[in-house]
């Protein structure tokens, strides 16, 4: 366990900014163009950061370069989006939640496919009870 006036490591600061930010190792590694794992490395202090890179990830978070490795609390600047960025996203979710119901459609469906699947069987083996045969004396 750390100190409590210890300095928080930069790969933890920046989890924390990317955190507060609602973003995901996966949306990060997105966004600065890096694989994921590479991404969780740099997170986990695993990766010597440059300072270009940790610029990148300051921009995407942001906040300051400073911020994300000094011990003062990570400030982070509210998310702007331009009118055009906040049409095509409403498109997307739109999209989104079109695929979504064909999906549910499609689920039941399958669901409604397999109850009566299911149904017929259990018919099937109710109905069709077969007579003993008779014993020829082996």
């Amino acid at each position: 366990m750390k100190p409590l006036n210890a300095p928080t490591p930069a790969g933890e600061r920046i989890r924390l900014a990317r955190l507060q930010r609602g973003l995901s190792q996966e949306n990060m590694a997105d966004l600065l163009n890096l694989s994921t794992t590479a991404y969780g490395d740099i997170e986990r202090g695993k990766t010597e950061l440059t300072l270009s890179r940790l610029g990148q990830i300051a921009q995407v978070l942001g906040t300051s370069v400073v911020a994300l490795i000094s011990d003062e609390p990570v400030a982070l600047e509210p998310t702007v989006l331009a009118p055009n960025e906040v049409e095509q996203l409403r498109n997307t979710v739109e999209k989104q939640e079109v695929e979504i119901e064909k999906l549910r459609l499609e689920v039941d469906h399958y669901k409604r496919r397999y109850d009566e699947r299911l149904a017929l069987e259990l018919l099937r083996a109710v109905t069709s009870q077969q007579p003993e045969r008779e014993r020829i004396g082996f």
